[in-house]
């Protein structure tokens, strides 16, 4: 899952970028609100951590234009500011969560969590291609009920797939989402880590459900038909 920061306190924004690829998201920073517009514009992100005082367009006013724009994406506002009034004004321009500095790491993540199983797309309790299950709440992967090791990078790339179910996605694709914008590490890493997945995933069950779709990408399916 890929995650915005949108934050101008460097020591903060660095310290959450940090701690949330350690919980295996996908982490862009931006830290004024004109990039915070153009960043959204172009990616696709699963959630938007939004400070309100920001540089060039506050966050408030962001917020506001993602909603007039359709942008949906699920936004939890940070500010030093906690009266009610305060909250019910970036609640009421479309954020859907507001913490207030200073907070736990943890608080943070529970809220990232708690959005992630609101929104339409993360209400299914766990993954399921064919006898694969993936439960994201208990972090478990199984296959025909027994469990499966994975490191970070392998669980987060097997449930992009397995969120994709079905649709061919490409290796920038995956780069972005599972990585982010800024990965500069090798160019094979996609191919290393799918045959990692393949190893744990497929190996030794007659039905595979990783695929190669040839010059564009993988998916996950029960049928390696495009």
């Amino acid at each position: 899952m890929r995650v915005l920061i949108v934050e101008d306190d460097k020591k903060l924004s660095a310290f959450l970028q940090k701690g949330l690829r350690e919980e295996q998201f996908a982490v862009d920073v931006c830290r004024n609100g004109t990039d915070a517009i153009y960043f959204i514009e172009v990616n696709d992100y699963d959630v938007i951590i939004l400070d309100i005082m920001l540089p060039g367009k506050d966050g408030i006013s962001i917020c506001r234009e993602l909603r007039e724009k359709s942008i949906t994406t699920p936004v939890i506002m940070l500010t030093a500011k906690d009266t009610v009034e305060d909250k019910i004004n970036g609640l009421s321009q479309g954020a859907d969560d507001y913490l207030t500095k200073p907070f736990s790491f943890a608080e943070l993540l529970a809220r990232i969590k708690a959005l992630l199983r609101r929104s339409q797309d993360y209400k299914e309790k766990s993954l399921k291609v064919s006898d694969l299950e993936l439960n994201p709440w208990k972090r478990t992967v199984s296959r025909e009920g027994q469990l499966i090791s994975l490191t970070g990078k392998e669980y987060a790339l097997l449930e992009y797939l397995m969120r994709n179910r079905g649709h061919t996605v490409s290796k920038s694709m995956i780069i972005e989402h599972v990585w982010d914008m800024n990965y500069e590490g090798l160019s094979n890493v996609v191919n290393v880590y799918i045959n990692h997945l393949r190893n744990k995933i497929d190996k030794g069950f007659k039905e595979k459900l990783i695929h190669t779709i040839r010059g564009y990408g993988y998916k996950i399916d029960e049928n390696k038909k495009n």
